[in-house]
C-alpha cells in the first residue's frame, strides 16, 4: 500500500481558519461619502489602490480613475494611494458630509523604482527587489511563428536556457535544459507552473511500440494556446527555485496567462495561414551520382534507369492555419477573459499533422463593500488530434519512414507501370511511400484544468489565499499497419500462413490535484525597513494509469484494424494495463524578503517536502536558500553619477531536490503477468534519499545612459549529489530481474557565466531600434562516480547492443566513448587507435556556449524583428550516417551519403560500419530562428481597431557544419532508465514556415 501523508487534519484546520477570518462585518456610521479621482499629468489611473488606514477600508479606481468610499463617520483619516511605477501618496484628510471630491495626482517613480513585476513563486515582487537569477520574457519579446506549444516562444531569449526541438512533427516534444545537464535518469526538464498550478510534466499521449520501433514522445505543454500567454519567468538559481523544493532541481518556468481588464467589452482577433516545407536536406546521391558510384565500384544491376527523389516523394508543402479570438472586459470588481483558438498544421511528411482546439475562461471578482473578499477562477479545456508519421527512435535495420527514403535506390521507381506501389517482397528494402500509406497512427489528447482561488485582503499588507486546482488529461492512440507492406512480422505470408498486419489501441489518464494555502505580508516594519513575506502549505496528488492492446494477423479486411481489434489472431494478442501508485507531496514553505531603504535586500526561503515516493527513513526533505542584493545606485555617493541608472550586486545559495523517478520505486512492488501470475518489479529501499542540487550564484545588473544600455552578468556553480539510479542487485540475473533504486556516490557539476544585454539604439519620433543579446558559457563534469554507467544505445544494422556514451568520473555528462577513427587504410577499411579494441573519450554532446540575439526596428507604421539562437562546442553522434547510409548499402543497391565518395581512398564495400568517432560531427550552429515584418494599418471605421498585417518565417537560415537535417536534435537513446544527449537517428525533419496573418481589435 502506498504510504499516506497526514494532510487531512491540516486541511480541516486551514479551512476553519478561512471561515473564522471571513466571519463578521464591520458596521459604519452613514455619515459621509468620500469621492474623487486619481490622475497623473492629467491622465486617469485605473486600478490604483486606495486605503483608509484607520478603518482598513480599501477600494480601487475604475477605468476613469474615479473612486468612492461610502458610509464613513466624520473625522480625520490617513489616506494612501498606491500604483506600480508611482510614488505612494499619503495624506491625512478630514472627512465631512459636505466635503468636495478629491483630486489626487500621483508622481512617477524614478526609473529604478518602476521596474517590472516578476512572478517568483506563489507571489510577485518588483524586479528591483529580486535577489536571485530570474529572466522574464513578456509577450512583446516572444518569438513569432505558428508554434504549437509555449516553450518555443522563449527559445534563445534567456541566458542559461537551451531548448531543443527533438522532432519536426507538429506538436512534437522538446528538451529544455536550464544551466546544463545533470539528469542521470528522468527527463531533466524544468518544472512548469501555470498561474500557480504546477504541472505533472508528463504527456498523456500513449507511446507506440510497433514492428518498426518506438515512437518519440509528445510535448506536455501543447494544451496551452500560445496567444493566451502574457509572460514567462525562468527561475534559474537555487535561491529563486528553492521555494518549489523537491521539483525544482532542473529549474522552474512560471507561465502567466492573460487576464481580463476593467472596461468595455474588447474582442481581439488573430488569424494567419501559411506553408511549411523541408528546411534542409541530407546530402545523399542523386540518380546520376548513384550511377557513377555503381560504375566506380564495377557493380552491375543496380541502375534501373529512373531519376527518383524519395525524400521529395514523402514530403510536401504543408498548409498551416492558426486562429484565435478572445473577449475581455468587466468592471473593477468583476473582470473576465475568454478565448478560443484553433490550429491546423499539416506535417511536411505524408500522413502527419496536428490539430488543436483550445478554450479558456478566467474571472477576477471582488466582493463585500470593503472589497476585501475576492475570487479568481480559471478554466482551460483543450483537445489535440495528431496524425503521426511512421518515424521511430529505434527502427533497427528495417529503418522507419525517413530512413527508408534516404537509402532508397534513386534509379528505382516508387511505382510500378500499372500505377501500383513498388513493394519489394522477399527483400528488406521498404518502399517509403508504401510505409507512409500502410501506416495509420492517430492520437487524441483531451485536457481540462480548473482552478478556484478565493482570497481575503485584511488590509493593504496582509492577504490570505487558497488555490484549489485539478488537472485531468486523457490520451487515446489508435494505430495500425496494413498487411501488404513487406516488414517482417507484419507482411502477410503469400503461402497462406500468417494473415499479416498489426493494430494497437492505448489509453492513458493523468490526474493532478493541488491545494495551496498562502498568507502574504508586505509592509514597512521599521523606518525604511520593509518585509515582504509569504508562508504556505501545499498538497499535491498525482495519479497515472492506462492500458494498451496489440494484435496481429488481420489480413486484407476493408476497415481500419483498430475498428475490429477482435479480428486478429487470438493467440497473439498482448494486453497490458497499469495503475501507478498514487504519489502524494505535502509541503510547507516560507519566503521572507527584507528591504532596507531600497539599498540592501535579503531573501530567505525554506521548503519542507514530504513525498510518498521515498522510503520511511527519508520521507521528508528540507530545501533552504539565502540570497542578498545591494542596490549600489541608491547609495548617496552614487547620486551624482548621472549616466548610471542601475547598479545592483546579487549573491545567493540554495538547495533544491529531485523526486523524478517512478512512483512506488522505494517499496517492494509486483506486477501481474499471464495466468494471474505475478513477478517482482522492484525491491524496496527504505533508505532512499532525495537527490540534492546545491547552487551558488553571483551576479550584477546595470543600466546606463538613461537605461539605453542595460544588462546582467551571472556566474553560477551547481553541484548535484545523491544521484537517483536503478540497479540490479544480484548477478547473474534474469532479463526481468527486479531493480532497486539507490543513491549513487557520484557528483555532477555544472558551472557557467551568463551575459544578457539590451540596447535601445535609437529612439526617434518615427524610428526606433532595439537589440538584445545573451551568451552563456558552460562547463559540465562528473566526479566521484565509483562505476561507469553505459548509455547512448545505437540502432541499426550491425550495431545492435552497442553504446557510445558513458557517465564516468572526469568526463562530462553523456561523454562519447567509442573507437577513435583514424581514417581508411590502403585497402579501404577503417583504421582505429589500438585496432579498435580500446574505447576512448572522443566527443562531448554538451554545448560549451549558448547564444541568443534579437533585434527589432520600427519605422512609422512598419516593424521588423528577427531572432537568432545557437549552440557552440557540442558534438553530435550521427547514428543515421552510421547505420542508415553506410558504404555497404551500395553493394545492396541502396543509397549512401555523398561524402563517402569524396575520400582519396576508395572505401571497401565490406567495410564495417562499426560505431566510432568517424560518425561524431561538430554540432555547433547559429540559426535565424524567426523573423517578422508587419504593417500597422490602424483603425478602420468605428469598430475595427489596431489592424496589423504581418508576415513571418521560421527556420530561415542555418549556419553549421553538421551534415544531418538539423544540429538541433536529441533522439532519446538512453539505456534503461538512463538518459542520453546529442544522438541523431532518422528523426522527423524540421520545417521552414512562411506565415501571413492579421490581428485586430473589435
Amino acid at each position: 500500500m502506498t504510504p499516506k501523508l497526514p494532510f487531512q487534519g491540516i486541511h480541516l484546520l486551514l479551512s476553519a481558519l478561512v471561515l473564522f477570518l471571513l466571519h463578521g462585518n464591520t458596521a459604519f456610521a452613514q455619515n459621509a461619502n468620500l469621492n474623487g479621482k486619481v490622475t497623473s499629468d492629467g491622465q486617469p489611473i485605473s486600478g490604483a489602490t486606495l486605503t483608509l488606514l484607520e478603518l482598513q477600508r480599501i477600494t480601487s479606481t475604475d477605468g476613469n480613475g474615479s473612486f468612492s468610499f461610502s458610509g464613513i463617520a466624520a473625522g480625520s483619516y490617513t489616506l494612501t494611494v498606491s500604483f506600480l511605477g508611482f510614488e505612494t501618496y499619503r495624506e491625512t484628510i478630514r472627512i465631512s458630509a459636505d466635503m468636495s471630491p478629491l483630486n489626487i495626482n500621483l508622481h512617477a517613480s524614478s526609473r529604478e523604482d518602476i521596474g517590472e513585476v516578476n512572478v517568483v513563486g506563489y507571489a510577485s515582487v518588483r524586479r528591483k527587489d529580486l535577489t536571485g537569477a530570474v529572466t522574464r520574457v513578456s509577450e512583446k519579446d516572444f518569438n513569432q511563428g505558428p508554434f504549437t506549444a509555449p516553450d518555443q516562444l522563449i527559445q534563445g531569449k534567456a541566458p542559461g536556457v537551451q531548448m531543443i526541438n527533438n522532432s519536426g512533427q507538429p506538436g512534437g516534444e522538446t528538451t529544455v535544459r536550464i544551466r546544463g545537464n545533470s539528469a542521470v535518469t528522468g527527463s531533466g526538464q524544468p518544472l512548469y507552473v501555470i498561474d500557480g498550478i504546477a504541472l505533472d510534466g508528463r504527456s498523456p499521449r500513449p507511446q507506440r511500440s510497433a514492428a518498426v520501433g518506438s515512437s518519440p514522445g509528445g510535448n506536455p505543454l501543447v494544451f496551452l494556446n500560445p496567444s493566451d500567454i502574457e509572460s514567462m519567468e525562468i527561475l534559474k538559481d537555487a535561491s529563486a527555485t528553492a521555494i518549489y523544493g523537491a521539483r525544482a532541481a532542473y529549474g522552474v518556468v512560471l507561465i502567466t496567462t492573460k487576464r481580463g481588464k476593467a472596461g468595455d467589452l474588447r474582442v481581439d482577433v488573430n488569424a494567419s495561414t501559411g506553408i511549411a516545407s523541408l528546411m534542409r536536406r541530407i546530402d545523399i546521391l542523386d540518380a546520376n551520382q548513384f550511377r557513377n558510384a555503381l560504375s566506380s565500384y564495377e557493380l552491375i544491376g543496380g541502375d534501373l534507369g529512373n531519376n527518383v527523389d524519395a525524400i521529395g516523394a514523402i514530403t510536401r508543402n504543408a498548409i498551416i492555419q492558426n486562429y484565435a479570438v478572445s473577449m475581455s472586459g468587466g468592471t473593477d470588481d468583476a473582470k473576465f477573459r475568454a478565448s478560443i483558438g484553433y490550429q491546423d498544421q499539416e506535417g511536411i511528411l505524408l500522413k502527419s499533422g496536428f490539430k488543436k482546439v483550445a478554450a479558456s475562461v478566467n474571472g477576477n471578482f471582488r466582493m463585500l463593500e470593503s472589497k476585501k473578499l475576492g475570487l479568481d477562477l480559471g478554466l482551460i479545456g483543450t483537445q489535440t488530434n495528431e496524425q503521426l508519421a511512421a518515424v521511430t527512435t529505434d527502427a533497427g535495420f528495417m529503418g522507419s519512414l525517413v530512413g527508408q527514403a534516404l537509402n532508397w535506390n534513386p534509379t528505382e521507381p516508387l511505382y510500378n507501370n500499372d500505377g501500383s506501389l513498388n513493394i519489394k517482397y522477399g527483400t528488406s528494402i521498404i518502399n517509403p511511400l508504401g510505409m507512409a500509406e500502410s501506416n495509420n497512427d492517430l492520437a487524441r489528447v483531451s485536457t481540462v484544468i480548473g482552478s478556484v482561488s478565493p482570497y481575503y485582503k485584511f488590509n493593504d499588507w496582509l492577504e490570505y489565499r487558497v488555490l484549489g486546482a485539478v488537472n485531468y488529461s486523457t490520451g487515446i492512440r489508435r494505430a495500425s499497419t496494413r498487411s501488404w507492406i513487406n516488414i517482417p512480422g507484419i507482411v502477410a505470408d503469400p503461402n497462406g500462413g500468417a494473415l499479416g498486419g498489426e493494430a494497437s489501441y492505448a489509453n492513458n489518464e493523468l490526474t493532478t490535484q493541488q491545494l495551496t494555502h498562502t498568507l502574504t505580508f508586505n509592509r514597512e516594519i521599521a523606518n525604511k525597513l520593509n518585509l515582504n513575506a509569504i508562508i504556505g502549505y501545499e498538497y499535491m496528488n498525482f495519479m497515472y494509469k492506462g492500458m494498451d492492446f496489440r494484435g496481429i494477423n488481420y489480413g486484407d479486411i476493408d476497415i481500419d484494424y483498430t475498428d475490429a481489434l477482435q479480428a486478429g489472431s487470438s493467440g497473439n494478442r498482448i494486453v497490458n494495463s497499469f495503475n501507478d501508485p498514487t504519489t502524494e507531496l505535502q509541503s510547507y514553505f516560507l519566503r521572507a524578503i527584507l528591504n532596507y531603504d531600497s539599498r540592501y535586500l535579503l531573501t530567505a526561503t525554506m521548503r519542507r517536502d514530504g513525498s510518498t515516493k521515498f522510503g520511511d527513513n527519508n520521507r521528508y526533505g528540507n530545501f533552504p536558500s539565502f540570497s542578498a542584493a545591494w542596490n549600489i545606485r541608491n547609495e548617496s555617493f552614487m547620486q551624482d553619477v548621472a549616466w548610471l541608472n542601475e547598479l545592483r550586486l546579487r549573491a545567493g545559495w540554495g538547495r533544491t531536490g529531485n523526486q523524478e523517478f517512478p512512483a512506488g520505486s522505494a517499496i517492494n512492488r509486483y506486477g501481474f503477468i499471464n495466468d494471474n501470475a505475478v513477478r517482482p518489479i522492484n525491491n524496496g529501499n527504505p533508505n532512499l534519499r532525495w537527490q540534492s542540487d546545491e547552487q551558488i550564484n553571483i551576479g550584477f545588473d546595470f543600466g546606463i545612459f538613461g537605461n539605453k544600455l542595460s544588462g546582467s552578468i551571472d556566474a553560477f556553480d551547481k553541484k548535484t549529489t545523491d544521484l537517483l539510479y536503478p540497479t540490479i542487485p544480484l548477478y547473474p540475473n534474469a532479463p526481468d530481474a527486479p531493480i532497486i533504486w539507490s543513491n549513487l556516490d557520484g557528483r555532477i557539476r555544472n558551472r557557467g557565466i551568463e551575459f544578457a544585454l539590451h540596447a535601445n539604439i535609437m529612439q526617434k519620433e518615427h524610428l526606433t531600434w532595439n537589440m538584445g543579446a545573451n551568451l552563456t558559457l558552460l562547463k559540465n563534469e562528473v566526479s566521484n562516480m565509483n562505476n561507469v554507467i553505459l548509455t547512448g544505445a545505437l540502432s541499426g544494422q550491425g550495431v545492435s547492443g552497442a553504446t557510445v556514451q558513458v557517465i564516468q568520473s572526469g568526463l562530462p555528462m553523456f561523454a562519447m566513448m567509442t573507437r577513435e577513427y583514424l581514417g581508411l587504410d590502403p585497402d579501404g577499411f577503417s583504421n582505429y587507435t589500438d585496432d579498435g579494441f580500446s574505447m576512448l573519450y572522443v566527443g562531448n554532446p554538451n554545448p560549451t556556449a549558448l547564444i541568443g540575439f534579437s533585434t527589432d526596428v520600427a519605422y512609422k507604421k512598419f516593424t521588423f524583428s528577427a531572432n537568432f539562437n545557437g549552440a557552440l562546442g557540442q558534438d553530435i553522434y550521427n547514428n543515421t550516417a552510421n547505420t542508415v547510409l553506410p558504404i555497404t548499402n551500395l553493394g545492396g543497391f541502396r543509397n549512401i551519403t555523398a561524402d563517402l565518395l569524396k575520400s582519396p581512398i576508395q572505401e571497401s564495400l565490406t567495410n564495417s560500419a562499426a560505431p566510432s568517432s568517424r560518425f561524431i560531427e561538430n554540432g555547433s550552429y547559429i540559426k535565424l530562428a524567426n523573423a517578422t515584418i508587419a504593417y500597422q494599418v490602424g483603425n478602420i471605421g468605428a469598430s475595427m481597431k489596431n489592424l496589423n498585417i504581418f508576415f513571418n518565417g521560421t527556420n530561415l537560415l542555418l549556419f553549421t557544419k553538421y551534415s544531418g537535417f538539423d544540429p538541433e536534435v536529441n533522439t532519446p537513446k538512453g539505456l534503461g532508465n538512463t538518459g542520453s544527449a546529442g544522438i541523431d537517428y532518422i528523426g522527423y525533419p524540421p520545417a521552414r514556415t512562411f506565415n501571413l496573418g492579421v490581428n485586430f481589435t473589435l
